[in-house]
């Protein structure tokens, strides 16, 4: 099961072109996305950490901890992405307990590489 399939029907979806960027590192956070569709990469201080595929989740942190994005992402291809507010999010958590458990190990992998890679 993908993170996509636990999205409720009347989920909204944003349609990025190639190289839009999305959000920038230092702006405030509020939003993660689901990526529908396409490839997203993010970039630490203006080097790629890492390129989020369809069925993962990007932005997770400015949204769970409140603090300034740590990161940029551009869209790599033409994606379609469903912005999650922090209603939606516990919303989503609310209805699919799964969804929540799905986003931490997303976050405890990419966490987990970050530490290989220092």
């Amino acid at each position: 099961m993908s993170i996509i399939d636990l999205l409720p029907s009347e989920t909204p979806i944003k349609a990025f072109p190639p190289g839009e960027v999305v959000f920038t590192q230092g702006d405030p956070g509020g939003v993660m996305f689901v990526v529908i569709e396409g490839e997203i990469d993010v970039l630490l201080d203006g080097k790629l950490i890492e390129t989020v595929r369809s069925g993962s989740v990007f932005g997770e942190m400015a949204l769970i901890d409140a603090c300034p994005r740590s990161a940029t992402a551009i869209s790599r291809t033409r994606c379609l992405l469903s912005p999650i507010d922090e209603m939606r999010f516990q919303d989503l958590i609310v209805r699919e307990p799964e969804f929540a458990l799905m986003v931490m190990r997303i976050l405890a992998r990419r966490l987990r590489r970050m530490d290989v890679a220092h």
